[in-house]
């Protein structure tokens, strides 16, 4: 099994390497799914709501993740070849 997820997990980096932003787009599209059907679990609807999950996944699809990406590299850009834990904590605000 654990080759298996070391497999998995190599060919993920290879894919954020390649092509980040479509590689963070769906991962972002698949956690706010994941995140959705829990917090519906959760709270105890009866039915599961699929137009809900559809549009919070598209919301991480096409919002959350693009915007994530590009976020960092202005602030990569902005804070460029500085280092150090003050720097850090300043990108993180």
């Amino acid at each position: 099994m654990s080759d298996v997820v070391n497999e998995a997990w190599r060919n993920y980096l290879l894919q954020l390497q390649n092509h980040p932003l479509r590689t963070k787009a769906i991962t972002a599209g698949i956690l706010a799914g994941c995140s959705d059907i829990i917090a519906q679990k959760i709270s105890g609807i009866k039915q599961f709501q699929y137009r809900r999950f559809f549009l919070i996944m598209l919301y991480g699809l096409l919002y959350s993740g693009p915007f994530g990406h590009f976020l960092h590299k202005l602030m990569d850009t902005l804070f460029k070849g500085k280092k150090g834990n003050k720097t850090v904590a300043t990108k993180k605000n």
